[in-house]
């Protein structure tokens, strides 16, 4: 009997292109985070289910996947990396120091309707700063995002900006503070599903005109005074968190970057834990995608797991959705090969002398392929076209004996005969160089 090779719905098998572009921009966002000073964790895809209730949402705790473990344990798998940091920091609180700033990249898993770019396993790249509630550390984190989208090529973005704690002075004022959950949801759903639906669902739970007061509220009125102005009118005045917003914004002004940033009170963010900042990333060309790096202030998210302060600030980029935009977007690169160079099986009496002058390539900076098996050579021409490989090398015994190659351009099929390695990989180096310069 033969299996079907099928795969669950939401779940996906990564083909070698694929995986390469999610390991290089992985490895970009890594050095991004590594020069801001943060430092890599990782903690267990299983927790106890009680760990991953404890702060996540109503919505989110239907999408877990939860099971009893051959122990007869409540375990689940992570929904996020946050709040599983949480229970990092409160179990890890005498072995680390404040502030703490780390970095996470890993997979976690919900078992919600799939989408482009949205799956049930997924990779998220998540940065905080714990143990400290300042404006520093909540514009280094803003600053991170800028810093890491750019670093990776993105030139088009705007990261929206609001305050939680702004928009519960607002519900304190009108006193429907105990129904913010389900506001807090259904605002956070205003770019989805339209202002009337919002106002439908909100008439559901308050008063129309309150209802009306808060489609004011999180109105774009212009510009950042204006809306800010209304911010804080609507809310009973001047506030600590309507100062930090305006404090996060003069920072933002100070360095020049305030044609990436926006404020918009319509940011709110779903899950339960957020206490300050919130903020959402959307791409200027594909904006239908949704954000692909959100996050905000979690003060107290770690109060479930110890009786120690733990203030936290992050934000998350959905690795998935970032790269569905990417792909939408970019062209083809000559830069997307996986090998620059194939030395081809002439000889199998001769593999050490292959092998050999692959290593002397690869040490000049060349990622190189020596084919495993003597094979008709049209055989092998068609599979280094497959990999689109450029550049082949071709050593018989004649060559062998004198030390030196033939180096054929596989694309524009010319040859350069009785040269040495050295040789070969400076005209690889070379030819490579100036197709990169002309690559857009």
């Amino acid at each position: 009997m033969i299996i079907e090779p099928r795969v669950l719905k939401g779940f996906r098998d990564s083909l070698p292109k694929q995986e390469l572009k999610k390991r290089d921009l992985i490895h970009s966002l890594e050095m991004k985070f590594r020069s801001f000073g943060f430092e890599p964790i990782d903690t267990p895809v299983l927790e106890y289910t009680e760990v991953l209730l404890g702060k996540g949402s109503g919505e989110t705790d239907k999408q877990i996947y939860r099971f009893k473990d051959n122990g007869k344990r409540d375990v689940a798998m992570r929904f996020d990396l946050t709040v599983p940091f949480a229970r990092y920091m409160a179990g890890h609180i005498h072995e680390l120091y404040e502030p703490f700033k780390r970095y996470h990249i890993a997979k976690v898993w919900r078992g919600e309707n799939t989408q482009r770019g949205r799956y049930r396993e997924f990779f998220q790249c998540d940065f905080d700063i714990v143990g400290v509630d300042t404006l520093s550390a909540d514009f280094e984190i803003l600053l991170m995002m800028y810093q890491s989208l750019k670093g990776i090529g993105i030139e088009a973005f705007t990261i929206k900006v609001s305050h939680r704690g702004v928009f519960n002075a607002f519900l304190d004022r009108y006193d429907i503070q105990e129904k913010s959950t389900e506001i807090l949801r259904i605002v956070d759903k205003l770019a989805k599903i339209g202002r009337e639906n919002v106002i439908s669902q909100l008439n559901e739970l308050i008063d129309e005109k309150i209802a009306l007061s808060i489609l004011s509220f999180i109105e774009d009125k212009g510009s950042f005074k204006t809306t800010f102005e209304n911010m804080v009118e609507l809310s009973g005045g001047v506030t600590d968190a309507s100062k930090r917003l305006s404090g996060i914004f003069d920072l933002i002004d100070s360095l020049g970057l305030q044609d990436f940033f926006m404020l918009d009170p319509s940011i709110t963010r779903g899950l339960d834990y957020y206490t300050g900042i919130v903020y959402e990333t959307i791409l200027d060309a594909n904006p239908t995608i949704g954000s692909v790096c959100s996050g905000g202030r979690y003060n107290e998210l770690a109060s479930l797991y110890t009786k120690k302060s733990l203030p936290g600030v992050g934000a998350s980029i959905g690795l998935d959705r970032l790269l569905a935009a990417l792909e939408d977007n970019e062209d083809k690169k000559s830069n997307e090969r996986t090998v620059d160079v194939i030395v081809f099986d002439l000889d199998e009496e001769l593999l050490s002398v292959y092998h050999r002058t692959a290593q002397e390539l690869r040490t000049a900076g060349l990622r190189v392929e020596v084919f495993p098996k003597k094979k008709k050579l049209p055989q092998q021409f068609k599979f280094a076209e497959r990999k689109d490989i450029p550049f082949g090398i071709f050593i018989g015994s004649d060559e062998a004996e004198k030390g030196v190659l033939t180096l054929r351009n596989l694309v524009e099929r010319s040859e350069h005969k009785n040269i040495t390695c050295s040789d070969a990989a400076e005209i690889i180096n070379k030819k490579l160089e100036i197709s990169c310069d002309k690559t857009p």
